[in-house]
């Protein structure tokens, strides 16, 4: 069993109090490394480290700075096997996923890259004679990252590219549960030559750890994906430094499914939507909004796709969805399937944990989906973050809307309709940051991955993901 240190200043080092973590593996509980549980007395090194690297980072020119990280991108794409399973390890999503999300993290890194010669400025026209205006875009400074449990690599990428192309330094905190591919990642920049202190990953609670790298004076910006409440956390402990903060969150996507919908296009994109790496994606299927025109043909083909899911160990190629990641999690899915039935919903499939022969050990949960489910039940408004669907009927266009909106949350929405003028109308009355069109979730590195209400706050991804890694110097420079 490998104990992991922390990556600092281009060295492996302990945590200062000498502490360790434990990581377990979902599908069979077993202990497969361990971690340093560092606390407030790492953040103030590892921070104060970066703010020294910064300072030579970012005189470096925006695209010899590319040009590194393309090399380290391609080196992730060399370790993509041990990298995948290392995820299926820590994380329990399946290794076809794994295998994705190893090449996501890699694509993260490459569209950054593309940016190094992009990072315009301005000249604007002044009122005054004998005078130009100049806005530059400079690197913020230090950024801390910090990643959720449910795509970590990936979500490493995504932060790691845009921040260090723009010229600042960082430091990536994963969460507990899933941090070795990340740390993994050390080492790869020790083989690319990234220089020393530019990129950091430590470990530790997120209360210890986490809240002293937010809060400490040195830190200029953070980037979290994560729960709603710990974005909120964030906010207060930045609020003294006036940090910069970009927070992805919690979501409750509502997928909707009109009366002149292809049903079995819209079927087909429910399940991957809501089943994915055990449902545990910010902009899955959450809440399922059937026209009841057409409730009953579409259910028909939909549960017949859900009975077909083959729960079991994600290394195998015939399984389709794996374990929850943690005993925390299977305990509230058990804990909403419960409120729901009590609440008069109808368990349709599903409904609770499997124990038994090859599951005996491991945090394994059935597909599950609710139906005779009511707008005002606790299953419509809680993250469920698993998979946990509730199917709901509805009459009109006008109806489903306010369905969709009730909640507050606002990440994503998914709709399958033909009519245009339902499409037009979305973008003035959905209050989301993303909505798919006649397909499941799923976004592109150049769009924008950003949420409304309590899922977010600044948003990742395309151009204007890449602009929260800079901030803005104006110059007025008379020469009469």
């Amino acid at each position: 069993m490998k104990c992991y240190q922390m990556y600092v200043d281009g060295q492996w080092i302990n945590a200062k109090n000498g502490k360790l973590d434990q990581v377990l593996n979902p599908s069979t509980e077993e202990i497969i490394a361990q971690i340093q549980d560092g606390d407030a007395n790492d953040a103030e090194f590892v921070l104060s480290v970066a703010k020294k690297a910064q300072d030579s980072w970012k005189r470096r020119p925006a695209r010899e700075r590319a040009e590194l990280l393309r090399k380290f991108a391609q080196e992730i794409r060399n370790q993509r096997e041990f990298l995948a399973e290392l995820l299926v390890k820590e994380q329990g999503k399946l290794y076809k996923v794994a295998l994705s999300e190893v090449n996501v993290a890699a694509s993260f890194i490459d569209y950054a890259c593309d940016w190094a010669r992009q990072m315009d400025g301005d000249i604007v026209q002044s009122d005054n004679a004998n005078e130009h205006i100049w806005i530059q875009k400079i690197p913020r400074g230090v950024v801390v990252a910090i990643t959720a449990w449910n795509f970590p690599l990936a979500l490493a990428g995504r932060k790691i590219g845009p921040a260090l192309v723009a010229g600042n330094s960082i430091v990536v905190k994963p969460t507990s549960e899933t941090p070795l591919a990340t740390l993994e990642l050390g080492y790869i920049a020790e083989k690319v030559g990234i220089p020393a202190g530019v990129l950091n990953i430590v470990t530790g609670g997120g209360a210890s750890l986490g809240g002293a790298l937010t809060a400490n004076p040195i830190t200029n910006m953070v980037t979290m994906t994560g729960s709603t409440p710990v974005g909120q956390q964030i906010i207060k402990a930045s609020a003294n430094n006036m940090a910069h903060v970009q927070l992805e969150l919690g979501g409750k996507a509502p997928f909707i499914v009109m009366d002149d919908a292809d049903l079995e296009q819209a079927a087909a994109a429910a399940l991957h939507s809501r089943f994915d790496n055990c449902g545990q994606v910010c902009t899955c299927n959450e809440r399922m909004y059937v026209h009841n025109s057409i409730y009953d043909d579409f259910m028909y083909i939909f549960m017949e796709k859900v009975k077909a899911i083959k729960v079991g160990c994600p290394m195998l190629a015939d399984s389709d969805m794996g374990p929850k990641v943690n005993a925390r999690e299977l305990e509230h899915m058990e804990k909403l399937v419960g409120q729901a039935l009590e609440e008069g919903a109808t368990l349709a499939h599903g409904g609770k944990r499997l124990t038994e022969g090859k599951f005996e050990r491991g945090y394994w949960f059935e597909p599950t989906v609710l139906t005779n489910v009511k707008q005002n039940m606790t299953i419509v408004h809680e993250e469920a973050f698993g998979p946990i669907l509730p199917v709901i009927k509805f009459d009109t266009f006008e109806e489903v809307i306010g369905y969709a909106n009730d909640s507050e949350y606002g990440l994503a929405t998914m709709i399958f309709t033909q009519n245009i003028k339902n499409v037009h109308r979305l973008t003035h009355e959905l209050e989301c940051g993303e909505i798919y069109v006649n397909r499941g979730h799923g976004e592109q590195h150049q769009g924008f991955h950003n949420g409304y209400k309590l899922s977010g706050t600044g948003g990742e991804d395309g151009k204007y993901g890449f602009e929260q890694y800079l901030e803005k110097k104006t110059f007025y420079v008379n020469f009469g």
